[in-house]
């Protein structure tokens, strides 16, 4: 629950104009079966089964323009009856176009015990090649991500530059800092591949049982139908 209160504060939304096309990508965190199996993205008129992947994006589902008022349910709404009240919803003000529509489990809404939350992904702000980190944890992390020096703050969000020029591999060292005083300690060192038309979303969360953060990665190419698996 800490998370999901971390999480919510550190998601503003941006006051770019709205894309052409609006699309919504769904992205599930948290342990497999902790939100329901079957569930239904409702925007005021019509609602449709979303997919939900495990460490990777789900397809683009387009969206209506405007202000919209998201729910979560277990079925389609019933015609001529009012949706339930206490599904969960989630506001997606005009001027977002892009988005992603992160899910996980909230054990307190008894009607449907799912969290929904949106995260701008218009491309005006969120821009091919570029990395949008998430630290959700109560350490600072950086280190050297391709051709770049990267410091993510605790509690804090950060969008950095691509890290490469071209596609290819390039090295990723991170390391984590409990406070100002304290000494530097390993994350990991490895590769990751670089795709100049693509975005990343990085989520920095607890480790369970470890004092390591782990990191989260999820690639966004919007030319392209479907991506692969996150780096």
């Amino acid at each position: 629950m800490r998370l999901l209160v971390l999480l919510i504060a550190f998601l503003p939304f941006s006051s770019f104009a709205q894309e052409k096309s609006r699309t919504c990508r769904i992205l599930v965190m948290g342990e497999r079966g902790s939100v329901p199996s079957k569930l239904y993205l409702y925007d005021g008129k019509a609602a449709r089964e979303i997919e939900q992947p495990r460490m990777n994006l789900s397809k683009r589902y387009e969206m209506p323009a405007g202000a919209l008022s998201l729910k979560m349910l277990l079925a389609p709404p019933v015609e001529g009856q009012p949706v339930d009240p206490a599904a969960p919803v989630a506001a997606v003000p005009e001027n977002v176009g892009a988005f992603y529509l992160l899910l996980t489990a909230d054990p307190t809404n008894k009607a449907v015990p799912v969290r929904m939350q949106v995260i701008d992904a218009s491309v005006e702000n969120f821009k091919p090649g570029q990395m949008l980190w998430y630290n959700l944890t109560g350490v600072d992390i950086g280190g050297q991500v391709g051709k770049q020096q990267v410091v993510v703050k605790a509690r804090s969000k950060l969008i950095s530059d691509p890290p490469a020029a071209a596609r290819g591999d390039y090295n990723v060292n991170l390391s984590y800092r409990a406070s100002a005083t304290a000494p530097l300690y390993p994350v990991f060192e490895t590769k990751w591949i670089h795709d100049p038309a693509a975005r990343t979303v990085l989520f920095i969360v607890p480790e369970a049982g470890s004092p390591i953060p782990r990191v989260m990665a999820f690639p966004d190419n919007p030319e392209v139908k479907e991506e692969g698996k996150n780096p």
